[in-house]
């Protein structure tokens, strides 16, 4: 199968593209950019590089991905970024490569990406992830994943949003987000957890109603974090969702939400 490549696209000789690679009209891939099998650029997309980029990857009008750093300290090094597979980047998506030299912006797989979302520079963002229109991260923000980002979110840099958790529209998230959580507000805070999106994942009831009540140790009880960590790591059985929680929370710098 070969590649579908507009005349009036511009494809530097230094990309390589895979094979079923679909891209339209006035789209510019440059220099350094990998480009998996079966990706499809509509129109007036620029991928720049180093970028590695996986397969069947989509990519719709005016997505900006691969641009150097917007980070004041960037003085040109060689940084990357790399994607996974089976992306949706819709339009006006920025995605910037990393800082310091040598180092990466990291995106899994199968996420959705809607408009006008940015990834800052030295970013890690999971797989299955969703980011509503013009969710934002500062740089080096770590997403889990299972991830939704709600609409107008901006997230602090160097926050931690946990796996399977969610921030609500027009949230402003200053701390970290730990997982199964969901967090609203300016700045926003922890509200409830996320038992639908866990239920529609296939959690058991089981486990939801065991992060329930870990919630309500780490959030209700009027208790500090030190403590609420050593009262759930004395619970038998607690399963790997809790230990997952507790380890998020003991490991965070910034304090949680």
């Amino acid at each position: 199968m070969g590649n579908e490549i507009h005349a009036t696209a511009i494809v530097d000789p230094g990309a390589e593209l895979g094979d079923g690679i679909v891209v339209g009209p006035y789209c510019v891939i440059g220099a350094g950019v990998k480009l998996g099998d079966g990706c499809r650029l509509q129109n007036h997309v620029t991928l720049a590089g180093p970028s590695d980029i996986g397969p069947e990857n989509d990519f719709f009008p005016y997505a900006s991905v691969g641009q150097r750093s917007q980070d004041l300290k960037y003085a040109g090094e060689p940084t990357f970024l790399k994607i996974g597979e089976g992306n949706t980047f819709r339009e006006f998506c920025t995605v910037n490569r990393g800082t310091a030299p040598e180092s990466y912006t990291i995106i899994g797989s199968h996420g959705n990406f809607l408009a006008y979302t940015h990834i800052a520079h030295d970013c890690v963002v999971g797989d299955h992830v969703i980011f509503s229109n013009n969710g934002t991260l500062a740089g080096h923000v770590t997403v889990g994943d299972h991830v939704i980002v709600g609409g107008l979110t901006a997230i602090h840099q160097f926050c931690r949003i946990g796996a399977h958790a969610m921030t609500g529209g027009c949230s402003k998230i200053v701390q970290d987000i730990p997982p199964y959580m969901i967090a609203d507000g300016n700045p926003g805070k922890v509200r409830a957890i996320n038992s639908v999106g866990l239920s529609r994942r296939g959690f058991s009831e089981d486990s939801i109603a065991a992060i329930k009540k870990a919630h309500r140790v780490l959030y209700r009880e009027q208790r500090n974090y030190r403590e609420s960590l050593e009262i759930l790591r004395t619970w038998p059985d607690r399963g790997p969702e809790i230990d997952l929680l507790i380890d998020f929370v003991a490991g965070s710098e910034r304090g949680i939400s």
